[in-house]
């Protein structure tokens, strides 16, 4: 077994490779897979923001264009301390295949500022986030390059985003940004949706193995907004959520948890160890090794890897984040015979209904619940379907046969444009 390597975006190259090796059409032309496997533009800007103490601060940015042979890109941005350009670069990569994979015409690129937001006051964020469109506005269109909301970004950061794009460019543009306020130009049902299309590929992929979800046991690493809503959904499905997790803190207990009463500690803003009806684990990342049936990672990269993989004890893993099994940590998963949904076919729900949403603004037409949610389940059910087939037909894990699928839609749409 090869040394692990925790830089993401060499994870991200190493997934695709394992793929293209059963693919005949990249398999044998290994220029497809330089092209596919690499972002098409890396930008890095810095942006002086005014603190409120008067000093300025300047904050780098990077931006990763990965492709966009089905115009046009959509992209998350995130704030978080430790964003590097490795990272940005593997999530642009992972948010194209993760569109191919459920067939929308968007194509992807990521965005990350190195901030830890929870050191700045709300003027503060405010003004990095309008200094950040006032920079890079020229890049954002609603029909070309059309950003959202990742890790601690919210529907608040979005409007003062789309504000200050509207402002700069002279009218009211809603499709400019989505995951905004419902009060501007946000989906309806839409928080909702993305927990719900999360269930959906897992009813899904649970139905393919004659499995069903009711009085499974569950763990989700990283218990936050829709996260929560996800959780609730699996208990009215009489799943025993048993064990969550926050960014400190674990709890677990084996008969179920009340998750309302966790979902209202939350809204809170309280730690989940205030719960106090379960064990508290010592290390959250604890909870990565419960003796359940499905686990959820739901955090960050690189969570799973070679030094824990062989205690994981989950039959099914629902990866929520992105990248968070390194690809030695899949070797040993697959060998014990673990069945992992990737992420990105598991986390595509998101993009969807940030589509929809992109979609009825654009349209300047808004649609009731019920259509979005028929919308929803008619595209992704679809989607896990073709990757459980595709994982039969290739004899090969869920992970490789949702890039294949994604693989094949890209290529084709690069071949039909004469980029290959």
């Amino acid at each position: 077994m090869e040394v692990q390597n925790l830089d993401a975006f060499k994870n991200a190259q190493k997934q695709l490779k394992k793929a293209c090796s059963l693919f005949d059409d990249c398999e044998k032309d290994n220029n497809k897979f330089t092209i596919i496997s690499n972002p098409k533009r890396i930008l890095e800007v810095n942006i002086p923001v005014k603190m409120d103490d008067w000093t300025v601060k300047i904050f780098t940015w990077y931006r990763a264009q990965h492709n966009n042979s089905r115009w046009p890109f959509k992209w998350w941005i995130r704030f978080h301390q430790d964003v590097t350009k490795s990272e940005v670069k593997a999530l642009s990569m992972w948010m194209t295949f993760k569109c191919a994979v459920v067939d929308i015409p968007l194509w992807w690129g990521k965005w990350g500022i190195i901030v830890n937001p929870k050191e700045l006051s709300s003027r503060e964020l405010e003004s990095l986030s309008r200094w950040y469109v006032r920079a890079l506005y020229k890049y954002i269109w609603p029909e070309t390059d059309v950003p959202a909301p990742d890790v601690n970004t919210n529907p608040q950061i979005m409007a003062w985003m789309m504000d200050e794009y509207s402002e700069l460019v002279w009218e009211y543009s809603p499709g400019s940004f989505t995951w905004k306020p419902l009060e501007v130009g946000w989906s309806l049902w839409r928080w909702k949706a993305t927990a719900q299309g999360w269930v959906y590929v897992l009813q899904t992929i649970l139905e393919q193995l004659d499995m069903k979800i009711v009085w499974k046991t569950i763990a989700i690493q990283w218990a936050w907004n829709a996260w929560l809503t996800m959780v609730e959904l699996l208990t009215e499905l009489w799943a025993k959520v048993v064990a969550v997790s926050d960014s400190k803190w674990a709890i677990y207990n084996k008969n179920w948890l009340n998750v309302w009463e966790v979902s209202k500690i939350k809204a809170q803003r309280k730690s989940v160890i205030s719960y106090e009806k379960a064990e508290k684990l010592q290390n959250p990342m604890d909870i990565l090794e419960l003796d359940v049936d499905i686990l959820i990672p739901a955090a960050l990269e690189n969570q799973i890897t070679l030094e824990n993989a062989s205690r994981v004890k989950a039959g099914i893993i629902l990866e929520l984040a992105n990248g968070p099994i390194t690809p030695e940590a899949d070797e040993i998963l697959e060998e014990k015979n673990i069945k992992v949904i990737p992420d990105i076919l598991a986390n595509s729900g998101w993009v969807m209904v940030s589509y929809f949403e992109q979609v009825q603004n654009n349209t300047n037409f808004y649609w009731d619940e019920s259509e979005v949610d028929s919308k929803l389940y008619k595209k992704i059910t679809k989607a896990a379907n073709d990757v459980y087939d595709i994982s039969k037909y290739y004899n090969c894990s869920f992970r490789s046969a949702a890039y294949i699928i994604s693989m094949k839609r890209v290529l084709d749409a690069m071949k039909f444009r004469g980029e290959i």
